[in-house]
């Protein structure tokens, strides 16, 4: 039997007034999270506790959380983009609203959109009911832009003006900022352009991700400088000290960087790659800044990859090849 005009409106009303959820963003993930093999080299069901250091990340935006802006300083392979989908398939699913998620080009923002987008909804079960399939007439569903009830995901590139102000969003995912150019269209700096979108939401949620590039002109470095400044401490498996990863840690014999271990700053004891993955899930974030009070930065290097990843082994490998490149060595 059709719904009358009151029905309806008195189930929007009551969906409007439904209060944000209490599931943080990981549990989501560990609960409706599934990895394509299109987008993954470990797929199936996501595991927080394989990379434990996205935890706290991914629940400082979760709506529980009183943070406004989330920073994340990282190396590569340590699965920052999986975070920021994470919290994208979170959004859809559990608190909708208008979302924009920004590359450094609009193209990037079409392969990204193909290649993870997709697949995160896809290979969700929760997700496909909430979008429809893009093959389906005024399904909501492009390259660029998902519908879904209560909201939609637009994604753009830091080098298109008109894609950045097309709309207002209350959560803004912006990722490798420090890719994005210095001035888009004669209109200024994207990533100001971006968050002008967000000033009507007064609980918006803005996470800032990158790799670092030059100390000094980075954004990511910039932003977070502003923040409360987290590391991520872990134990000595043999003393239990705990400390922060650093490259002067890891020593090889020369020209054998597959002989790679780290050097623990406290009792010098040798520690083998994989003893990572026990140092990781007992390791715990400590700010060192007090910060602006609204934002979490995170700084994590490459030498935290989880154990199958980016090993040790491999760092040491890249700067011995570098030593006589500077760009890499950079």
């Amino acid at each position: 039997m059709p719904q009358t005009v009151d029905q309806i409106y008195g189930a929007a009303a009551a969906a409007g007034a439904r209060p944000d959820p209490l599931l943080t963003i990981s549990e989501w993930a560990d609960q409706y999270r599934v990895l394509s093999t299109r987008a993954s080299a470990e797929p199936g069901p996501w595991r927080t506790d394989r990379t434990p250091y996205l935890r706290e990340i991914m629940d400082c935006l979760s709506p529980s959380s009183q943070l406004e802006r989330v920073v994340f300083m990282k190396g590569a392979q340590v699965g920052a983009t999986e975070c920021g989908n994470n919290w994208i398939g979170f959004v859809i699913h559990q608190a909708p609203g208008p979302m924009m998620a920004v590359q450094p080009t609009v193209e990037m923002a079409k392969r990204n959109s193909k290649q993870r987008i997709d697949p995160l909804i896809e290979e969700s079960e929760v997700l496909r009911k909430l979008v429809r399939d893009p093959r389906s007439r005024d399904s909501g569903n492009t390259v660029l832009a998902k519908e879904f009830a209560g909201g939609v995901l637009v994604m753009t590139g830091a080098n298109s003006a008109v894609g950045l102000r097309s709309m207002a969003a209350r959560y803004l995912f912006l990722d490798e900022v420090d890719g994005y150019p210095g001035d888009v269209d004669g209109e200024g700096d994207p990533v100001n352009l971006a968050l002008a979108r967000t000033r009507t939401f007064a609980r918006r949620k803005v996470f800032v991700v990158s790799t670092p590039k030059v100390t000094g002109l980075s954004r990511i470095e910039a932003t977070f400088e502003e923040s409360d400044q987290r590391r991520y401490w872990v134990p000595c498996p043999q003393c239990g000290e705990f400390q922060t990863l650093k490259f002067a840690q890891v020593t090889w014999p020369k020209s054998k960087p597959k002989e790679a271990v780290y050097i623990c700053e406290h009792c010098a004891a040798r520690i083998e790659n994989h003893d990572k993955h026990s140092m990781l899930t007992r390791g715990e974030w400590r700010p060192s800044a007090v910060g602006d009070g609204r934002t979490a930065g995170f700084h994590l290097s490459s030498l935290y990859s989880p154990v199958g990843w980016f090993s040790w082994a491999d760092a040491a490998k890249a700067f011995d090849q570098a030593q006589k490149n500077p760009s890499l060595l950079q």
